[in-house]
């Protein structure tokens, strides 16, 4: 079975209303660069001080970090990844495993902006961005047999990979990561599982526990 990974309350999103006509905004604005249209932390913090969630919004590098590495790893290559991101406006999409990621992050940058613009991301053969027309409770009702698995640094420690999987065909692993840099889950997705993990004794950056619970299901599988 492939794992389904879903990082969830990802800091991307374009650049909101109310905060279009500040300094720190127009000085980087352009209509005609797709990236300058998308809400950067590093960019726009002193227009984010009054934005409610502040700490989870404006961080496309998050993202960028957790794709590169999922994209890139044996697991995904081998055909047995399903990846999905949900945004902080509860948009959620699906990435075609062939898809490459810029390295480059404006790029990476105008990509997501233009995926939030037109929806998706398509060729003439092909959708490498789709979007999934649900929330988060009918995305994860999609798979048969579902072993949800929230990671957090204040679950239940974990440390042994065989802890968190057995060899099962049957089951569909579905692991959620928090795409924000702190702060901690909603209650909404704190109520999509009874099952809690840490994977350290120390609060891992998201695209490290990306990186290491993806590891940890190749090990179980074998997949090098």
């Amino acid at each position: 079975m492939p794992l389904i990974l879903i990082l969830v309350e990802c800091g991307i999103e374009l650049l909101p209303k109310v905060i279009r006509n500040h300094p720190a905004v127009k000085k980087n604005l352009s209509s005609g660069i797709y990236s300058s249209q998308l809400l950067d932390n590093a960019l726009h913090f002193s227009a984010m001080k009054n934005l409610k969630n502040r700490d989870k919004r404006g961080r496309p590098d998050i993202i960028h970090s957790c794709l590169l590495n999922a994209l890139g790893s044996p697991l995904n290559k081998n055909g047995n990844l399903i990846l999905y991101i949900h945004t902080i406006n509860n948009k959620i999409f699906e990435f075609n495993p062939k898809i490459r990621i810029a390295r480059n992050f404006n790029r990476f940058k105008g990509l997501m902006a233009k995926l939030l613009i037109d929806g998706s991301i398509e060729t003439e053969n092909s959708k490498l961005i789709a979007p999934f027309k649900g929330n988060l409770k009918e995305l994860i009702s999609k798979f048969e047999n579902p072993e949800v698995y929230l990671f957090s640094s204040k679950g239940k420690l974990i440390d042994n990979h065989k802890e968190l999987f057995v060899e099962d065909l049957a089951k569909n692993y579905i692991i959620i990561i928090g795409g924000f840099q702190k702060s901690s889950f909603s209650e909404d997705i704190v109520n999509l599982s009874e099952n809690s993990f840490s994977i350290s004794k120390h609060s891992l950056d998201a695209w490290v526990a990306t990186n290491r619970i993806i590891t940890y299901y190749e090990l179980t599988y074998r997949i090098l």
